[in-house]
């Protein structure tokens, strides 16, 4: 009786859950949205994956450094071209800084340089033989040089102030030609002196001053030929319009070759 009863609830309850199971597998799924957004928002993701490593490939071979280079000879090449239409070529708009420079610096060292180196004037006929006074040497203009500066009166003139090397050699020559020359140098000693001077101008006054000054007291040997040479040299401030001349003892006994005997200077730094 008591199992009579038990079997129609279990019946009943089975019933139930196979209802609630039929009922769970019939309701809707997804929709054919959701799938679409998901599918795209991968699609996005995948090309911009994409896109960052192209763009990271391209910039470890070089390529938009190439890009650039080549937009700068673009424009390196439309300014020579512009150059040609206007006038001479720049070389250096091609070049590197540094050699650039060192072009700016060829051309300066190229540019002229106040210089001169004139010989002595011959026939020398300065003074008397005996005679011991101080003369100024004349220098011959035309078998010299000459740049930027000039000569007159035995004087070299300053055109551009700076820095100068000043030089001067003359050389005396005594040749024993009877007893009489043996007179005019006594025991057989003689003072020979060389002086450079600076001829300043200044308040329409001329005032000359001893640069340098060098010599020696000799004595003559007893046979044919004597000669001796005195060379000085130094750097000195000049301005224009300074002159610059050169004075011996003895103007006599100088020796009349062009190679022996000669002045200069030349500028070396403003």
């Amino acid at each position: 009786m008591a199992s009579a009863d038990y079997r129609p609830y279990l019946h009943e309850h089975r019933s139930d859950m196979e209802g609630d199971h039929v009922r769970t597998h019939a309701g809707p799924g997804p929709g054919p949205t959701c799938r679409a957004l998901v599918l795209g928002a991968l699609a996005i993701m995948g090309l911009l994956q994409v896109a960052s490593s192209v763009a990271i490939l391209l910039h470890l071979t070089g390529y938009l450094h190439e890009v650039d280079f080549s937009a700068d000879y673009s424009s390196i090449q439309q300014t020579a071209v512009e150059d040609i239409q206007s006038g001479p070529i720049r070389a250096d708009a091609l070049r590197d800084p540094r050699k650039r420079d060192r072009a700016k610096c060829q051309k300066h060292q190229r540019e002229p340089v106040p210089s001169a180196h004139l010989p002595i004037m011959v026939p020398i006929n300065y003074v008397k033989k005996g005679e011991i006074e101080v003369t100024m040497i004349q220098w011959k203009e035309s078998h010299g040089h000459l740049q930027k500066m000039r000569y007159h009166d035995g004087r070299l003139l300053i055109e551009e102030a700076g820095l100068y090397s000043v030089y001067a050699k003359t050389c005396f020559r005594y040749y024993e030609e009877s007893n009489t020359s043996s007179e005019y140098l006594q025991d057989g000693s003689t003072q020979l002196i060389q002086y450079i001077y600076h001829e300043k101008h200044t308040q329409n006054t001329i005032k000359p001053i001893v640069l340098m000054k060098s010599g020696s007291t000799k004595r003559w040997k007893n046979h044919f030929y004597n000669m001796y040479c005195e060379q000085q040299s130094g750097i000195f401030t000049l301005k224009e319009g300074d002159g610059l001349f050169v004075k011996v003892s003895n103007s006599w006994l100088l020796d009349p070759d062009p190679e022996g005997s000669y002045f200069g200077a030349f500028k070396i730094s403003n």
